[in-house]
């Protein structure tokens, strides 16, 4: 079967320090969960105050604007207070802190299951706004306002993102090995939804080709034409970008109209389902937790609102002093400050790292050797950008194809902030 790939740049990515691809455990449930009210450009309404009792699943703040989405209790308590911070953008973060107490509605009980089949595509969306489904990766873009821009469009295809080009992705991995059927599901129930879709693909990277077929083989009954198409492994072969870029040579080759692309990961698919399925919000989610400064590298279950610390010490505690925490892979990941933060929607990895991890020397002079340019899969040349950008040489526009991969980055023989300063450029610094 022919693998599809985008034609230049990236790289083989490795990291001995993410956990293998093995089932998740179950982490602790949280004597204090930390409940993200949104940040300061997604704000919600509590409806909800400091004192309340809450139960599992139910709604302590309501939407309000783009953007935005409901939030509810992941466990049953009291609302302890409420806290904020800021996050390393500056970005002004409000959440609930829930003491748990009182018993579980969801957790441990038989789930009741909901017939969908027979709603139309407007209930189906109203129910995924109603209970705060998310994109769950990077700026958790609302599943709803997802499906009202795919409606406007003349036709789609929804894309089932599996492509493992970063071993930082080992929780997706193990979701879509332990949820599989609720992951295809849920692209139908996304897919009906949308209304102007009729294919679904599932996009797997060529070296889990035995998961790819296993989706297609379990796809038989869900009412869409369903395809498989195997994709490149080199990172960043999952960006939005790469990724259109190897379906349209699969249209291509194919001949085929598949129109436009409607991508998502397997754990917002999966989420969809339980929201439509079962009637619950995003609850937990399954993380990769490691780094070389962690004990014990594994996948986790772990219940929105845990905190970061928790969730160390479960794995182990800190072998020797981390110099840097992120969550999301360490390429492109956001810095966690403080080890009170929760584990958000959006959080699919954590990593611990040592100094040795985070960089191998100080950074030096720029020796023009090009690799940066090389692996570039837009075509950049970061190292040019970098020395116009320190002589204040350049305009905002050449920046604007960069995905933010930091494929650059990871090369650089300099140690170059190179990534850094091309978004800071991107964004108007």
């Amino acid at each position: 079967m022919k693998i599809y790939s985008f034609p230049r740049g990236g790289l083989p990515f490795e990291d001995s320090t993410a956990p293998e691809k093995t089932e998740a455990v179950n982490a602790f449930l949280p004597a204090l969960s930390v409940i993200p009210l949104g940040s300061s450009i997604n704000r919600v309404y509590p409806v909800v105050s400091v004192g309340d009792l809450v139960r599992e699943g139910m709604l302590i703040a309501r939407a309000s604007g783009e953007g935005a989405v409901n939030v509810h209790a992941t466990v049953p308590g009291r609302i302890a207070k409420k806290v904020s911070w800021k996050d390393e953008n500056g970005n002004n973060n409000d959440a609930f802190v829930i003491r748990m107490e009182g018993a579980f509605e969801k957790l441990g009980k038989k789930e009741e299951v909901f017939q969908w089949t027979g709603l139309s595509g407007y209930d189906i969306q109203r129910v995924i706004s109603e209970w705060g489904i998310v994109e769950m990766e990077n700026n958790e873009k609302p599943l709803s306002d997802l499906i009202s821009a795919a409606r406007k469009t003349e036709k789609m295809t929804l894309v089932v993102r599996c492509v493992f080009d970063d071993p930082w992705l080992a929780a997706d991995y193990a979701l879509c090995s332990t949820r599989i059927n609720a992951v295809i599901e849920g692209a139908a129930i996304v897919a009906k939804a949308c209304m102007k879709v009729s294919n679904i693909i599932f996009a797997v990277s060529g070296r889990e080709k035995a998961l790819g077929e296993k989706f297609l083989q379990n796809a038989g009954n869900i009412g869409f034409t369903a395809s498989l198409v195997l994709t490149g492994s080199r990172y960043p072969q999952r960006n939005h970008r790469e990724l259109e870029l190897a379906l349209r040579a699969y249209e291509k080759k194919e001949g085929l109209s598949l129109g436009s692309f409607l991508i998502l990961g397997p754990a917002v698919l999966a989420a969809a389902f339980d929201a439509v399925v079962h009637k619950k919000p995003i609850l937990d989610r399954f993380v990769a937790v490691g780094g070389s400064a962690l004990r014990k590298p594994q996948i986790m279950k772990i219940r929105i609102g845990t905190r970061i610390m928790e969730v160390m010490e479960q794995c182990g505690g800190f072998s020797s002093r981390p110099e840097r925490i992120v969550t999301g892979s360490p390429l492109s990941g956001r810095e966690v400050l403080h080890l009170d933060e929760p584990v958000g929607k959006n959080c699919y990895a954590i990593a611990a790292m040592t100094k040795s991890q985070t960089a191998s020397h100080a950074q030096m002079n720029c020796i023009n050797c090009g690799e940066c340019r090389a692996v570039c899969p837009v075509g950049l040349d970061p190292q040019n950008i970098y020395k116009r950008v320190r002589l204040n040489e350049l305009k905002n526009e050449v920046t604007t194809g960069c995905q933010g991969c930091g494929c650059c980055k990871i090369v650089c023989p300099s140690a170059l902030p190179l990534l850094e300063t091309i978004l800071d450029k991107k964004q108007g610094g």
